[in-house]
């Protein structure tokens, strides 16, 4: 039997809306809160610009299906971890939508959805993840029942890292893409590498970059050196959890994943252990409705209704029962 599944995302810039009927996707909508420059997120003003959006956003994505809303069977939305303002705007447009139309409603961890998103559209079966986006930094795999964390950020996310030093360098938000082009022009310069056990930190590399940059250096060689230290960083604790764990397959998933040259460091360490690498699809790297969409389907069908509806800002990806795997 089909099932078609909406799905909200909004735990921080993006108010995403997904539909999804089986295991096919029908549309893929989304708007994008832009802060000022010189500023990060401001969660207030994210959810002011995300609540004006919403309606806009969901009547294009029922659109673009070419479905009714009564066509829908069940209602996701991003439960946390995220901003607590943005997440309670995706929460409430999505019980009004479950109450009007009688449909279940279902919360949906948010890393978990990047991990599933990325193995649906990859076909990995069982694989060590390595999520990287604004706000999370994780290295996870699946073990008795949840997806347990290897390693992980101990400060801040890498996708934040490269934002908070593309913001005093007088990139636009997001840099990630801007340093990603500038690094191909620059050379090596010494930096901070911090990885302690399996955990990485990433504040005291940005704090260098902006010092170097403050004193002079060249713009391209900060770039070039933030990508190679970061992602050595990510590659050496993704390698020791595949040899850890016995594992056989590499996932990389989360915003950040789109970038090549992390994909090709993740993509080399994988050919020297005998290990397949997979990537999600750019498309659906950065934060997306059809995740939530998708995973919301996977909870619905192993879980049926959800008792506890409300946000979880503080959400750890390993407090989360995984009952469909």
């Amino acid at each position: 039997m089909f099932m078609i599944s909406l799905g909200i995302e909004s735990t921080a810039h993006t108010f995403g809306v997904g539909l999804i009927k089986d295991k096919k996707i029908l549309a893929n909508e989304l708007s994008i809160y832009r802060p000022k420059s010189g500023w990060g997120i401001i969660p207030l003003e994210a959810a002011k610009f995300h609540k004006s959006n919403a309606d806009s956003i969901i009547e294009k994505a029922i659109e673009k299906a070419k479905i009714e809303i009564s066509d829908i069977d069940i209602i996701s939305f991003s439960q946390g971890p995220g901003l607590p303002p943005c997440l309670k705007v995706g929460m409430e447009k999505a019980k009004y939508l479950a109450k009007k139309y009688k449909k279940p409603l279902i919360p949906v961890n948010h890393c978990i959805a990047h991990i599933e998103i990325g193995r649906f559209l990859t076909n990995a079966k069982d694989p060590v993840t390595v999520y990287v986006s604004g706000g999370n930094t994780q290295i996870l795999a699946f073990s008795e029942g949840r997806y347990r964390c290897f390693g992980e950020t101990m400060d801040i996310g890498l996708g934040n890292a490269l934002d908070k030093v593309g913001r005093e360098i007088g990139l636009e938000f997001p840099a990630g893409p801007k340093i990603e082009s500038l690094a191909k022009k620059g050379v090596w310069i010494d930096l901070p590498y911090v990885v302690k056990g399996m955990d990485l930190s990433f504040s005291g590399i940005v704090t260098e970059c902006i010092r170097r940059f403050k004193s002079g250096e060249k713009v391209e060689n900060i770039c070039f050196s933030l990508q190679e230290v970061c992602f050595s960083m990510l590659t050496e604790v993704a390698e020791r959890a595949l040899a850890h764990l016995g594992k056989k397959e590499t996932l990389l998933t989360g915003g950040v994943a789109a970038n090549k040259r992390l994909q090709e460091m993740l993509k080399i360490m994988c050919k020297e252990r005998g290990a397949k690498f997979f990537v999600v699809p750019k498309e659906y790297s950065g934060d997306n409705g059809v995740m939530i969409a998708y995973t919301g389907m996977l909870v619905y069908k192993s879980q049926g209704k959800q008792k506890k509806i409300d946000i979880m800002p503080a959400q750890r990806t390993d407090y989360v029962e995984v009952t469909w795997r």
